[in-house]
């Protein structure tokens, strides 16, 4: 039976249902990657353009770059505004019911792109409604694993994330390059897209079967639940009150309890500065929308969307094959992304990685721009090898590391809404891409690389100057670190949580002691009912309040104070 058994991992205690729920979640990111790399081939394919494209010319029917860019990019839009909504659905319905909600819309928007005649509009509606559903899992997912995995393997499990998105990007050139062989006939881009919507029912079903966030049900005063959620996470069904689950139950109390008695976070909040004992809010908010609208501008999705096409111009024989090289290549380098976060943390390989890029690019946009690729074959090969170089860091550092980042920066007052923001960045930036590459290359052409080289410079100073070293600390202590005032991003990597001997191993002594010291006052707190998604303050506080009122001491107590005494 799950849930019976834990196994050491990373020297942490792991249940066979937390590792089940890695997995099922991960195929968020797998809808994620296969319907961006679906599109690239199936711009080629015979029937599609001579379906949906506008102009006539001696190769047959193609279309207008302004109509392309519309055709990839509203998928874009689409997701900006699902990844918006995820916040709502997950705090309404629960981490689980939201997935489950994500992958419904999902397969309505394939349905619509299947069903599309002649009329790219119809086709480009279905990709906006597809992508509601896919923006929708793209906050869902890194959410609930970040608040679900054991602190000592966080990093990796989101990180899968990020390797599925890979994976489902290599899976689509795969089938698009078996279904080219009969790209006169409808079949090829309808079998593309509706094997997306086969792929995604053992998430929309699967996420059923494990365990809900636990910190999801302790923000709503379910402690019987978010303690037997933990235990089962930790492969410690049938000892919901083992040590660890208490140290973990403990360790959780006392941050959740401190915020939810100030209520739940308005989205006015993630931008305006309040007195409301999170500390550097608005910051994270700011650095979570820059780092993933940067991770798109690094110029990733410019092969991905468009690989295929400007290979093509480039004078490649086979695009879609070197595409599909693209894509092993994504897809092998993403595993050794997996050790990369947890060995050497989050702002080193995302700093090492961003220069690397910046310079791999450099050398494409200057080979293309120097000579011709149609008609120089040492230019194209050198531009193919400089593509690889360039995803290979991708796949390694910032395609994984900005998820796990966002998963775990903010604190659970406003936890939903920050991802939601900080995804939306990707998505918009995600978007400007799509939207912006065909125009781009029909006026600059190879010389648009030379922007991603300065996006990419942009993003290694944005992380060495604001992002905080995270790796190996709960999502509680990432709170406490940041609240730090004198503390430094480039100094962050030494700073240690109080009660912890090195960031992976804690003083057990000083957990106990405190623990026994606090038990009595925290036990009672298990029966107040915590702040609701609407963001009205919880009863605890009400009440707080009142006695306040009666005893006189609210007019001589600081909010800090009147707050530590309600936890």
């Amino acid at each position: 039976m799950l849930g019976k058994k834990s196994i050491r991992i990373n020297g942490a205690d792991c249940g066979v249902e937390a590792l089940l729920l890695g997995a099922i979640t991960s195929i968020g990111g797998f809808l994620f990657g296969y319907d961006t790399g679906q599109i690239s081939g199936m711009l080629l394919f015979k029937d599609f353009k001579d379906r949906f494209g506008q102009v006539d010319t001696p190769e047959g029917r193609d279309f207008r770059p302004i109509i392309q860019s519309l055709l990839v990019s509203l998928m874009s839009i689409g997701t900006l505004f699902g990844a918006l909504s995820a916040s709502y659905t997950a705090d309404w319905w629960g981490r689980r019911k939201s997935l489950t909600f994500g992958v419904g819309v999902f397969i309505i928007g394939n349905v619509i792109q299947i069903t599309a005649m002649n009329h790219w509009v119809h086709m480009m509606m279905g990709r906006f409604v597809a992508g509601l559903g896919v923006g929708n899992l793209s906050v869902g997912v890194p959410m609930f694993q970040s608040e679900c995995s054991p602190r000592e393997i966080r990093g990796a499990v989101v990180a899968s994330y990020q390797l599925m998105i890979t994976f489902g990007i290599l899976i689509a050139n795969l089938v698009n390059y078996a279904v080219r062989q009969i790209e006169d006939s409808p079949a090829s881009w309808r079998i593309v897209i509706g094997l997306g919507i086969a792929f995604s029912l053992p998430l929309g079903l699967g996420i059923l079967l494990v365990p809900e966030s636990p910190r999801w049900l302790a923000a709503r005063s379910r402690w019987d639940e978010a303690r037997l959620s933990l235990a089962r996470l930790r492969g410690m069904k049938n000892d919901p009150h083992h040590q660890l689950v208490e140290d973990d139950m403990h360790e959780m109390k006392g941050i959740l309890e401190k915020e939810r008695a100030v209520g739940v976070g308005s989205w006015a909040e993630c931008f305006v500065p309040k007195p409301n004992g999170v500390p550097k809010q608005v910051y994270r908010t700011m650095l979570g929308i820059s780092l993933h609208f940067l991770q798109q501008w690094t110029g990733v999705n410019y092969f991905f969307y468009y690989g295929a096409t400007i290979f093509e111009s480039a004078g490649i024989e086979d695009p879609i094959q070197t595409q599909l090289i693209l894509g092993a290549v994504n897809v092998a380098c993403t595993f050794y992304g997996l050790y990369v976060v947890e060995k050497y943390g989050r702002r080193w390989p995302l700093l090492i990685g961003a220069v690397w890029q910046a310079a791999w690019l450099a050398v494409f946009a200057s080979m293309g721009t120097a000579l011709d690729p149609a008609n120089n074959r040492t230019s194209g090969i050198l531009m193919i090898v400089s593509a690889a170089m360039f995803i290979a860091s991708f796949a390694a550092t910032w395609g994984p590391i900005c998820w796990v980042v966002i998963g775990e920066t903010f604190p659970l007052r406003t936890r939903a809404k920050q991802a939601s923001l900080a995804t939306a960045g990707n998505w918009l930036g995600n978007f400007m891409i799509s939207f912006l590459t065909p125009l781009a290359t029909d006026g600059i052409g190879y010389a648009y690389g030379f922007v991603f080289v300065a996006t990419n410079i942009a993003g290694a100073l944005l992380v060495y100057f604001f992002l905080y070293e995270s790796v190996s600390l709960s999502l509680e202590n990432v709170d406490m670190m940041y609240s730090e005032p004198s503390l430094k991003p480039w100094t962050s990597k030494k700073w240690m949580p109080p009660g912890y001997v090195t960031r992976m191993k804690r003083d057990e002594d000083f957990f106990h002691n405190d623990r026994a010291q606090h038990a009595s006052g925290v036990d009672d707190l298990d029966d107040r009912t915590t702040a609701v998604p609407s963001g009205r303050p919880s009863r605890a506080v009400d009440e707080e309040k009142k006695r306040d009122s009666a005893t006189g001491l609210g007019g001589t107590e600081s909010r800090e104070e009147r707050v530590n005494r309600t936890v």
